[in-house]
């Protein structure tokens, strides 16, 4: 039976996972928690809701009718997504294990955590980066930079080590969350601005100091589908994937839907597109069978 694995569990990800589970694939959604639905007090504003929900409700009752289908559900976090060593389908790398699959419908959700810092858009492409996998290669003999404190800044730094002369971990104010990797050095200064005139320079600290770094690369909170999107060269207009109508994108086999994709950040929307996702997934694996 094909493979569709689902990153994310929210209306897009679960109705894209019912809709590809009710075409005869074996459905796998992966997904760190909850997400924006479970966080949203009050749902007055939703089809068939006679009295008010909470996000948390609605979300429990949308992933128990998956599962009644046979939808396997598995709590995770997606920090990078890639291509199968044979290129006939993709895998998706967790903190312990890595799940494959024939296709991948992204609904992970849109990017809310932005830092703000001076510089950060301005030097994107000449040396702040949002890809360790992509870029690491470039940083041989050099000093990175990772801006993040989590699981998946650590998941960054792991893939500059053998590259990089020093690996440098930013967590602007925050206290490491995970492990950190033997021979990151740590920096817990709150940070002001990224320098650099044509590239990155340095990083400057709130209290005056500078760091000096040849690159930054961006990993705070988690990998949503914007940052994933990155890592496979997906297309972008501006941070939402690019999707036709079906959901598809312009790597054939990964498909996207729900607030990744910009545009109405309604549940309605995230339905909606995830069950257009989720029954393109089915033609394509029924295509290529």
């Amino acid at each position: 039976m094909a493979k569709v694995l689902v990153i994310g569990s929210g209306p897009a990800g679960v109705s894209a996972a019912l809709y590809a589970r009710r075409g005869g694939a074996d459905v796998t959604v992966v997904s760190k928690g909850s997400g924006a639905l479970g966080k949203a007090e009050k749902i007055e504003n939703y089809y068939g809701l006679e009295e008010p929900v909470s996000g948390r409700e609605l979300e429990k009752r949308g992933i128990a009718g998956a599962v009644r289908l046979g939808v396997e559900f598995v709590t995770d976090e997606v920090m990078g997504l890639g291509f199968r060593e044979d290129m006939k389908g993709f895998r998706a790398m967790c903190g312990e294990r890595i799940y494959e699959a024939d296709c991948v419908i992204l609904a992970a959700g849109a990017s809310r955590k932005s830092p703000s810092l001076p510089g950060l858009r301005e030097l994107e492409g000449h040396g702040v980066s949002y890809c360790a996998v992509c870029d690491a290669f470039f940083y041989r003999g050099k000093r990175a930079a990772v801006l993040g404190a989590g699981e998946y800044a650590m998941h960054e730094a792991q893939i500059l080590l053998p590259h990089a002369a020093k690996v440098l971990l930013l967590t602007d104010g925050a206290v490491p969350q995970a492990d950190v990797p033997e021979g990151v050095e740590v920096h817990e200064a709150k940070l002001r601005a990224i320098l650099g005139e044509s590239r990155v320079e340095a990083v400057e600290c709130a209290d005056g100091g500078n760091i000096a770094v040849d690159g930054v690369f961006v990993a705070i909170g988690t990998a949503g589908s914007t940052e994933l999107a990155r890592k496979m060269g997906l297309l972008l207009d501006g941070n939402a994937v690019h999707i036709e109508e079906d959901g598809s994108t312009n790597i054939p086999g990964v498909f996207a839907a729900g607030d990744c994709t910009g545009g109405l950040l309604q549940i309605a929307k995230a339905v909606y597109q995830g069950a257009a996702a989720g029954l393109a997934a089915v033609k394509y694996l029924r295509e290529r069978a």
